[in-house]
């Protein structure tokens, strides 16, 4: 019966894998192992780039890497590079008495202060805007400096 389906599809279109047949016939001919699945998923799939580039979310990575050197005092508690998010649980800069906890979001690809976000508390709760904006200048620093040993390369 599958069979005279499939040979009827090809009748009528001239080529079973062609999109004009009906969604039924097509169900049956995916069930049968006759045509791939539309839903199916492989791994080449990962290589193909048919991301829309106005949605997908892409990281600066000198920003990205600049984060994780300054705040290198502090452990990683979570980090999602394609979000730009990382976590840091609380660590005691050097030099230091007091602990800190800060998550960095890197938000654009650009080098850019505009693409950089640092939240930073300590134990009482959040610290100065001005202490905040330290740590955002050192990354920042940092990033350019990374950026032009890659130039150099």
């Amino acid at each position: 019966m599958l069979l005279m389906t499939a040979v009827v599809a090809c009748g009528r279109s001239g080529n079973i894998f062609n999109n004009e047949m009906s969604p039924e016939t097509r169900a049956q001919l995916e069930d049968a192992g006759l045509l791939p699945d539309s839903d199916r998923r492989t791994i080449f799939d990962l290589f193909e780039n048919s991301a829309d580039p106005n949605v997908t979310v892409e990281v600066n990575r000198y920003l990205w890497n600049a984060s994780l050197e300054i705040l290198d005092f502090m452990p990683i508690e979570a980090a999602d590079p394609f979000s730009g998010v990382i976590v840091f649980g609380y660590g005691t800069p050097p030099g230091s008495g007091r602990a800190y906890q800060a998550t960095v979001y890197v938000q654009d690809p650009a080098l850019d202060a505009r693409s950089l976000r640092v939240a930073l508390r300590s134990r009482g709760g959040p610290v100065s805007r001005e202490t905040a904006r330290q740590i955002e200048d050192a990354i920042l620093t940092r990033a350019r400096q990374l950026r032009i040993r890659d130039a150099d390369l």
